[in-house]
């Protein structure tokens, strides 16, 4: 594939505009980080909670559409065993987003906590929310190899640079600038990213609609022409398996440090639930033009293209269809703009699972091992760990083959574990640490013994229309979806069952290794500070006065 000198220049450019902003960011922290009641992290990871609600909508929706979601959407669209039926990303990000601004932002956003496991310090203590920490941290460094990978595959359709290559470049830029400046770097790069990205996206499809090379949507949508109809069609043994999908794939975001960190870092309530409301609209707005480019892909005469045949699907680069069909079906210019906007895509999703992973691990496992952290060993250990964990995530894209492994670990550990601890640490007085600890192992041992193909697992639990196809067992039930609710009546059966058990004195008190019977409701944890009066709340962040 030639080297295209334009998109490496626009590329280029690109990347120094992101670390010009990062640095001006950097800059304005600095001079917040003085007047600041909070201290480094409330300045670090939550930008001083002066998000407002035009920043605000930009940073939540361009963390959740990365490369991996553009890409994705066309790829499934366009791929012929699936379709638009299976393609539903941005439903899911906008279910999630409505569900998060009416039920989560306003009880978190309330406490003034820094993290999402911030609650679970204040009534469990700091070991073992420290231990339950582990899980989201582990998620955020999974989906750093995803959204890179992403990028450096689109990359790869239009130079002659190295995958690797690639990747590593625009890992540096986006661990730099997340360095210098935290969650005010992440959030007006942002601004940048998702303008790049939307405008991008709206540019491109008219052109891709314009050409001559393919035929009538609307006949492909139900005919079977180059290949089967791209809406897709469910068949009754996949009913399950598109419902537990889906649920995963909404609720499941709920339990992601990014959402929570954007929510918390707004600049009231109020706000945090209007950025929900409104992202999930621009979300919608931002899946169409994929499903276009997917539909074209899978309508489109390959033998009238300079692709020619076999097509993408055959010669097994279905993953490439949307920079396929930009290359081949629109003007060079074009084409370079729309690999920019999937570079600016997979950018914003990077720097923010950076500076999620490092917040959950400084505020609730570094603190676990440091009882006493002064400002500036605070300071040195944010930015070493944003460098670490984008280091590691980076790594990991060595293994590109696992690339769906790391997708699959990150959503099911996020749903099946986290979500229900979250639900019952937010909305059940009752929940006790011995519930959340039974039902964590509940999920994990369910969910390794539903079996996952992509690790050679094999499925020991098998659940109704569980079927043996090229001698795997696959799942036709929604396991997952059983294996959360499963952890989510744990929690509760064990919480009421020990809280009854110690509180009636039919168990002595010394065996009551976390105090259900004394603890009382304790001061808000580290870092969750209470109160909506902050002299600093209701300054717009996007002053930009020196």
């Amino acid at each position: 594939m030639a080297l295209h000198i334009s998109g490496l220049i626009t590329m280029v450019i690109f990347y120094l505009l992101v670390l010009g902003i990062g640095i001006w960011a950097f800059l304005k922290s600095k001079k917040m980080e003085k007047n600041s009641a909070g201290g480094q992290m409330e300045v670090s990871f939550l930008a001083n909670r002066r998000v407002n609600l035009a920043v605000g909508v930009f940073t939540m929706t361009a963390t959740w559409v990365g490369g991996a979601f553009i890409i994705g959407v066309a790829e499934t669209v366009y791929d012929p065993t699936k379709g638009l039926i299976w393609a539903l990303i941005p439903l899911q990000m906008s279910v999630s987003f409505i569900i998060g601004g009416l039920f989560f932002a306003k009880p978190m956003r309330d406490k003034n906590y820094i993290t999402m496991m911030d609650p679970f310090q204040r009534k469990y203590g700091k070991t073992l929310t420290g231990l339950l920490a582990i899980i989201p941290f582990i998620s955020e460094v999974m989906w750093v190899p995803v959204t890179l990978i992403s990028l450096g595959v689109t990359l790869s359709v239009f130079s002659d640079l190295p995958l690797s290559l690639c990747i590593w470049i625009s890992a540096a830029v986006a661990i730099v600038y997340t360095v210098l400046g935290g969650l005010y770097s992440v959030a007006f790069t942002d601004v940048i990213q998702l303008s790049l990205v939307f405008c991008s996206l709206w540019l491109c499809a008219p052109f891709v609609l314009a050409s001559d090379v393919y035929t009538d949507l609307h006949q492909t949508a139900f005919n079977h022409t180059f290949q089967a109809p791209w809406l897709g069609r469910l068949e009754p043994d996949d009913v399950w398996i598109w419902i537990d999908n889906f649920l995963a794939m909404s609720v499941g975001n709920l339990a992601f440090q990014d959402f929570h960190q954007r929510t918390l870092s707004s600049s009231s309530t109020a706000t945090a639930r209007m950025i929900c409301f409104i992202a999930a609209g621009v979300v919608i707005a931002l899946g169409i033009p994929p499903v276009l480019i997917g539909a074209v892909a899978a309508s489109t005469d390959w033998n009238l293209t300079s692709y020619g045949s076999p097509s993408p699907y055959e010669r097994g680069e279905a993953a490439m269809a949307l920079p396929i069909i930009l290359l081949h079906l629109t003007p060079t210019a074009v084409f370079v703009v729309g690999m920019g906007a999937i570079a600016g895509a997979a950018m914003s999703s990077t720097d923010s699972c950076l500076l999620a992973a490092t917040s959950i691990f400084t505020t609730n496992i570094y603190t676990l091992v440091r009882h006493q952290v002064s400002e500036k060993e605070l300071q040195w250990v944010i930015r070493l760990s944003i460098v670490v964990v984008g280091t590691v995530g980076t790594s990991l894209t060595y293994l590109d083959s696992r690339t769906l492994a790391f997708w699959i670990l990150s959503s099911d550990l996020t749903y099946t574990v986290m979500l229900p601890q979250l639900i019952c640490i937010l909305f059940v007085g009752s929940s006790n640490a011995y519930g959340a600890v039974a039902g964590y192992v509940v999920a994990f041992v369910m969910r390794v013994l539903c079996g996952e193909p992509v690790f050679n697992l094999p499925a020991i639990l098998r659940f109704p229309g569980c079927s043996l196809e090229d001698g795997v067992y696959v799942q036709c039930w929604p396991f997952k979806t059983t294996c959360m609710l499963s952890s989510l009546v744990t929690i509760l059966v064990f919480s009421y069952a020990t809280s009854l058990l110690f509180n009636k004195g039919i168990l002595p008190e010394r065996w009551d290794l976390f105090r259900v019977k004394t603890r009382e409701e304790t001061a808000p944890a580290d870092g969750a500070r209470l109160g909506e009066n902050d002299k600093h709340a209701s300054e717009p962040m996007l002053d930009t006065r020196c």
